[in-house]
């Protein structure tokens, strides 16, 4: 077996090597990673662990992601949108999630943004932007899995131009294999929709 190629997980069923570190990565792996996401607010709580998990390890989000639900009051855009600035004081204080000044205010701004859209707009804006999977390769390791797409920069560049922060092309493309609009598992990965 060479780098990057499925392993045998804890079981013995073949998984992307990624997610064999930890079970709560073969968790969400498993039973997560690559399924069909839909509605405004979960995605939008996916959007914003995306960001908030640029430049950091996503079993950092992952094993904090109860307390970013109840900081973020469970990710429905109505509420965080009426986040006041003592709000904006207490996420920055909250031990339970990442303090990051930078996408703590980005978080509060697209939903503010989001607030003002209309009942599936980001939904359909997002899923709008999926390719066609008859016309992307099956990946057989992990170097076949690309980190940006043609798809991921259009993703981006769209949802920027309707007023979303902290929403570049690689935080679109984890995005788009976090929501399954791809599926990136491996050829031989367990977990792959046929």
């Amino acid at each position: 077996m060479s780098a990057g190629e499925a392993a045998a997980g804890p079981d013995g069923a073949l998984r992307c090597p990624w997610a064999l570190s930890t079970a709560d990565y073969v968790t969400y792996h498993d039973d997560e990673w690559g399924r069909p996401v839909h509605g405004d607010d979960a995605l939008y709580e996916r959007l914003s662990l995306e960001a908030f998990q640029s430049g950091l390890s996503w079993i950092t989000i992952l094993r904090r992601r109860a307390g970013f639900r109840s900081a973020f009051a469970g990710f429905e855009i109505a509420k965080v949108a009426a986040y006041t600035d003592e709000d904006r004081d207490r996420l920055l204080a909250d031990t339970g999630i990442i303090r990051n000044r930078a996408k703590i205010d980005a978080t509060l701004a697209n939903a503010r943004v989001l607030a003002e859209w209309a009942p599936g707009d980001l939904d359909e804006l997002i899923w709008s932007h999926a390719p066609d999977a008859a016309g992307r390769p099956v990946p057989k390791t992990l170097t076949d899995v690309p980190a940006v797409t043609p798809e991921s920069t259009a993703l981006s560049k769209a949802l920027k131009k309707r007023g979303l922060r902290f929403v570049g092309p690689t935080t679109a493309y984890a995005l788009m294999q976090a929501c399954g609009l791809v599926d990136d598992h491996l050829a031989t990965c367990v977990a792959r929709r046929t």
